[in-house]
């Protein structure tokens, strides 16, 4: 067997697609690492396949045949989490009406995937590190050590080095994680990759839902392999389910995929003119990730404009000036938390109260999600 031969096989195997030069360093560090029982972590904007890489891991090596328990450490309230990961015992409170063993027990012997480790509270993230350096801990309630043999993967979409220095994420834990880093590009960073991803994507679609289907016309594929995909591998997925419904067994043209993804564009041409806060804080920040999030919920591109430059004006008056296009207002200004709190509704509603979609719709965490309904009353 080639070489090139056996490493499409081992992609295949993995389900890591891509020829390009940063996947295969990707791939090759999978197939070093693997083998091995040192933690890893991976890093990597939203969307780029963190957790496919992460199975990969767990695929190639020796605890193949145990189990790997993926937990999306951003998805459970702050107050759950601990209960989560090392269980509880009968009474340990309210509500515990049984003893519980945690995702670490589950997993003995396999794999346990963090994702989100940046989200994990600072008390928690004691907890983890004696884990991860002797094995053992202990279930709420209980004063009684358990040992188990699990290999930490992790996962991040945040600067974690820069979270350690504003003392949001522990020293020790950090370079206990980062050993071995693995660094899953963009897709903005691997354009020669998106043909395979759009067809892998395409028959992955059709083996689920077999309807007519003529693929994309040469042109429509160059506007695909250009367009930025600030979703990544994500975003490229739900595009391509969505031309396969809506090109009606048709060739999809670049008229089709101009209508798709204009918009989205738009919205990035225009959110990239507008003036910038020198300072941000953590709320602050989640604030304009909920407005940039406004577009995938039916927000028309001039009231875009006018929330983001509310935003703009109540967030720091220092602001870095820019040439922006005029923008009417109404005489009444609506506060920053009135908008906030609409658009959480709008998300909820258009997901029918799915709280794990709305906040990814939003591009902030569930437990964000969760505390934001409580702080409006929204529950």
């Amino acid at each position: 067997m080639s070489v090139l031969n056996k490493y499409k096989k081992i992609q295949e195997q993995l389900n890591i697609i891509g020829n390009s030069e940063k996947i295969r360093e990707v791939i090759e560090l999978v197939m070093s690492v693997a083998p091995t029982n040192i933690s890893v972590l991976l890093t990597g904007e939203s969307g780029v396949g963190k957790e496919v890489v992460a199975k990969a891991v767990h695929q190639l090596s020796p605890r193949k045949n145990k189990p790997m328990i993926s937990v999306n450490c951003g998805a459970i309230p702050e107050g759950l989490l601990e209960s989560e990961l090392f269980g509880h015992e009968k009474g340990a409170f309210t509500g515990a009406i049984a003893t519980k063993k945690g995702y670490f027990e589950l997993a003995d012997g396999g794999t346990i995937f963090l994702d989100e480790i940046g989200e994990t509270p600072l008390q928690t993230q004691v907890k983890l590190l004696r884990v991860l350096e002797s094995g053992e801990f202990m279930r709420v309630g209980s004063g009684d050590l358990r040992k188990v043999d699990v290999r930490v993967i992790a996962a991040t979409n945040r600067d974690l080095g820069k979270m350690v220095q504003n003392r949001q994420f522990r020293k020790d834990l950090y370079y206990r994680l980062k050993a071995i880093t693995i660094h899953i590009p963009p897709l903005r960073e691997r354009r020669e990759d998106i043909p395979l991803l759009v067809d892998y994507f395409v028959k992955e679609a059709l083996r689920d839902n077999p309807v007519p289907f003529q693929g994309f016309t040469p042109e429509a594929m160059q506007l695909i392999i250009n367009y930025s995909w600030s979703g990544n591998v994500r975003e490229l997925k739900n595009f391509v389910e969505s031309m396969i419904v809506l090109s009606g067994g048709k060739v999809v043209d670049t008229d089709l995929v101009r209508e798709h993804l204009k918009d989205y564009q738009e919205i990035s041409e225009t959110a990239s003119s507008l003036p910038v806060p020198v300072h941000t804080t953590v709320e602050q920040a989640e604030r304009e990730l909920i407005y940039k999030a406004l577009l995938s919920l039916g927000v028309e591109i001039r009231d875009m404009k006018e929330v983001l430059m509310n935003i703009n004006r109540h967030i720091n008056h220092q602001v870095i000036s820019g040439e922006v296009e005029d923008v009417s207002y109404e005489d009444e200004i609506t506060p920053i938390e009135e908008m906030e709190k609409q658009m959480i509704k709008k998300a909820l509603a258009k997901y029918n109260g799915n709280k794990r979609k709305a906040s990814r719709a939003l591009k902030i965490s569930e437990r964000t999600l969760y505390r934001k309904l409580k702080e409006y009353n929204l529950e």
